[in-house]
C-alpha cells in the first residue's frame, strides 16, 4: 500500500514541533536548533524561512555541529510586527540579538539570498563573533544590484499585492521547480507548498512585501558588505547552485569571487534552493572550512 502523503498543515506542524520559540525585543521568534558542538548559524532569504535549511542542519548535526536557523521577523513562524523596520540593516541587528538570546557567542555563518546582505552587515559589525563565513547564491554589490525578473513585481504597489495573491498551491510548485531545484522528485508537493503557507500566514505576506520594497542600495551599506567578505578575521568561501536562473553564477558568483578575493567558487548541481537538493555538499564544505579555522589556530579557543 502506498504511503499517504502528509498534508501541508501536517508538514508545518512537524516543522514547528522540531524547533523552538523565544523572544527578541518582545517579538516571538522561531528557530530550528539541531545538534551539539560549534554553532553554525544559517540565514535564510526570500520567500523562505528556516524551513529551507532543515536538511542542512540535520547534516551538520550528524557531523558534530549545532545547526541553527532563525526565522526573521515577518517570515516563517516568527511574528510579523506591523511597525517593524524590515531593512537589511535592522534585520542584521535583530539576528545578532537573537544569536545572543540563543547564547551563540561565536559561530560559523552561512548566508543565502537576501540573507547575504543581512549576514554581511552582521559579520562586519561583529567580526569577533564570526568563526567562518560561507556564502550561498546571493549578491554583495548592493549599489548595482538589479532584482531578478521574478522579484521585480513585488517592489511595485498594487502589482506586488496582486503577484503575491497569485502565489498559490497551484502556481508555486511550477516556479519552485523552474527556479529552485533541478530534481524535485525527492520533495513532496506538500513540502513544496509549505513554503507558500509559511510565507503568507496571518499577515498574508505583507511583511515580505515591506522587505522587498526596502532593499538598501547605498554606498555606505555596500562598504559594510565588502568589509564582511574581505575580513581578515575569519575565512570566507562561496558555494553556488550552478544552475540558478535568477542569481547566476556567471554574474553574482563572479562578483563575490572578485570582491572577496576567492580562488574559486565551489559549485553544486542545483538551482536557487540548493539547500533542498545539495544539502550534503553544503554541509561538507561548511565543516571543511570550520575545521580549517582550528588547523590555522590550534591553540585558539572556539
Amino acid at each position: 500500500m502506498a504511503k499517504k502523503e502528509k498534508t501541508v498543515s501536517e508538514v508545518i506542524r512537524e516543522h514547528e514541533a522540531s524547533g523552538t520559540y523565544f523572544e527578541v525585543d518582545g517579538i516571538k521568534t522561531f528557530a530550528l536548533k539541531y545538534g551539539r558542538g560549534e554553532p553554525v548559524l544559517c540565514l535564510h532569504g526570500v520567500p523562505t524561512s528556516s524551513f529551507l535549511y532543515q536538511k542542512v542542519l540535520r547534516s551538520l548535526e550528524k557531523k558534530g555541529y549545532k545547526g541553527v536557523s532563525i526565522d526573521m521577523p515577518g517570515f516563517g513562524l516568527s511574528e510579523r510586527p506591523e511597525g517593524f523596520d524590515y531593512s537589511f540593516s535592522n534585520l542584521a541587528d535583530f539576528i545578532y540579538k537573537a544569536a545572543k538570546v540563543l547564547k551563540l557567542k561565536k559561530f560559523h555563518l552561512v548566508v543565502h539570498d537576501v540573507g547575504g546582505p543581512i549576514g554581511f552587515a552582521l559579520a562586519a559589525r561583529h567580526a569577533n563573533r564570526i568563526m567562518s563565513l560561507t556564502i550561498l547564491n546571493t549578491w554583495v554589490d548592493v549599489v548595482n544590484f538589479k532584482k531578478p525578473v521574478v522579484m521585480r513585481p513585488f517592489e511595485k504597489r498594487v502589482l506586488g499585492e496582486a503577484e503575491l495573491k497569485m502565489m498559490s498551491h497551484l502556481t508555486w510548485p511550477v516556479m519552485f521547480k523552474q527556479m529552485g531545484v533541478i530534481n524535485s522528485s525527492r520533495i513532496s508537493l506538500s513540502e513544496i507548498n509549505a513554503y507558500v503557507d509559511l510565507l503568507k500566514r496571518e499577515d498574508h505576506g505583507k511583511a515580505f512585501l515591506k522587505l522587498m520594497r526596502n532593499f538598501d542600495s547605498s554606498e555606505g551599506f555596500r562598504d559594510l558588505c565588502y568589509k564582511a567578505v574581505q575580513s581578515k578575521e575569519y575565512p570566507v568561501q562561496a558555494i553556488w547552485g550552478a544552475n540558478d536562473p535568477s542569481l547566476q553564477l556567471e554574474t553574482y558568483g563572479k562578483e563575490i569571487k572578485e570582491v572577496a578575493g576567492l580562488k574559486e567558487i565551489h559549485t553544486l548541481r542545483s538551482r536557487h534552493f540548493l539547500q533542498e537538493e545539495a544539502w550534503l555538499g553544503i554541509a561538507d564544505k561548511v565543516v571543511d572550512l570550520a575545521k580549517s579555522v582550528h588547523l590555522k589556530n590550534p591553540k585558539k579557543e572556539a
